[in-house]
């Protein structure tokens, strides 16, 4: 049986969503990105744990099951609404000046690219107008950067555990961040989408 969880209501200023998963991402990301309408005025910016020695697959794989554009960013490259997947073997990091950077520092948790990475940095940046969120995963890597993201203002979305294919990282964030919105992989998408469509509030990258 579910625990009750708290469930509330997304901010009105959105500037930016970032999303970490793990073990179980495909599936996940599957019920979750193609929520997202091609009006969506924000980037959706993915990490997903991925072997350093293979290319990624999941901008082409996603690009067919979303209505938003799909991609992998490139080293400052400006930032844009769409959805990006950070590449294998580098951490992605969100700049001051509206774009994308990229890391070889030390894997952190043994990831590179690391959930926490990106979310600190993006908290940093958009402060207020972050959404954080976190699912299924076989670490805790995003529970430190989720922990950053609420303190920085920002709004923290986890998947019961209950529901997640590996429950690990969602019950490291919650326990490290507190989140306003704890649900079903479908209660995140149709809060997501509900608030791209009301759109309209988007300050733009600082």
């Amino acid at each position: 049986m579910l625990i009750e969880r708290p469930k509330g209501a997304l901010p009105e200023q959105i500037d930016a969503v970032v999303i970490g998963v793990s073990a179980g991402a495909v599936s996940a990301l599957g019920e979750v990105l193609p929520a997202f309408p091609a009006e969506t005025p924000w980037p959706v910016i993915v990490v997903v744990h991925l072997p350093a020695s293979q290319p990624s697959l999941l901008a082409s794989l996603f690009s067919r099951r979303c209505a938003l554009r799909t991609l992998e960013p490139e080293d400052k490259q400006p930032i844009a609404p769409g959805i990006w997947f950070a590449p294998p073997d580098y951490h992605l990091l969100v700049e001051n000046a509206g774009l994308f950077s990229m890391s070889i520092d030390a894997p952190v948790k043994h990831s590179r690219p690391s959930i926490d990475v990106l979310f600190e940095s993006a908290a940093d940046v958009y402060q207020s107008g972050l959404i954080g969120i976190v699912l299924t995963g076989a670490n805790n890597d995003g529970a430190l950067g989720a922990r950053k993201v609420k303190e920085a203002g920002g709004f923290v979305m986890v998947q019961e555990p209950a529901t997640a294919e590996v429950q690990t990282m969602p019950q490291a964030a919650i326990a490290s961040a507190s989140p306003q919105f704890i649900g079903s992989l479908a209660e995140i998408a149709a809060a997501l989408r509900e608030a791209a469509l009301r759109g309209g509030k988007h300050r733009g990258t600082p």
